[in-house]
């Protein structure tokens, strides 16, 4: 008898027992995704520039970060810092090289809970044609139905820094710095 009771104890804790919710698919939103950098030039003033055009994936857990998921696609033809002639360079072989490395990609590897609204994101950054691994400081913003546009919605900001000659691109190095700041905001759309 005593078996029998542990065992339907045992099976009513089962059924009765919270279900974990799985990681919810959204894509990144187009619209709300802005990719920029910081770049020191010659020591007198840091330039700031941008990305026009990315896509993106999540799967996103919110009770479980460390089983969410991240792809980003970044388009480098669409490098823009404002001066037509300084973004033809930064797509020549000297920099970026869209020619014949029109994308570069991001992919999560491991993302770690720091604090309520914050995390590190580990991942591997192909630029160039080269994969490194690089780190980001993420910021959980919010999530839930967007004023806007009326579709589920989770938007987050991420910083960090990457060292451009690990990926092959030495122009200019140390006039123009090899430390580039990454600045990423970004509002993801339930899929």
């Amino acid at each position: 008898m005593k078996k029998l009771l542990s065992a339907a104890v045992l099976a009513a804790t089962l059924v009765g027992a919270p279900a974990f919710a799985a990681p919810v698919a959204y894509k990144v939103d187009p619209s709300h995704l802005s990719v920029g950098f910081i770049v020191n030039h010659l020591g007198f003033a840091n330039l700031i520039g941008r990305f026009n055009t990315a896509a993106g994936e999540l799967s996103f857990d919110k009770d479980a970060v460390e089983k969410s998921t991240l792809s980003v696609t970044i388009d480098t033809t669409s490098v823009d810092t404002n001066h037509a002639k300084r973004d033809e360079h930064l797509r020549s072989p000297d920099f970026f090289n869209a020619k014949e490395f029109p994308k570069m990609t991001f992919k999560s590897t491991k993302i770690e809970k720091t604090g309520a609204n914050t995390g590190t994101l580990h991942g591997d950054l192909t630029l160039l044609g080269v994969t490194k691994p690089i780190t980001l400081a993420v910021t959980f913003n919010k999530d839930g139905v967007s004023a806007a546009s009326k579709l589920e919605t989770a938007g987050f900001s991420a910083r960090g820094t990457i060292k451009r000659s690990d990926f092959g691109m030495k122009y200019g190095v140390p006039n123009i710095s090899d430390d580039i700041q990454l600045l990423i905001e970004a509002e993801a759309v339930k899929s």
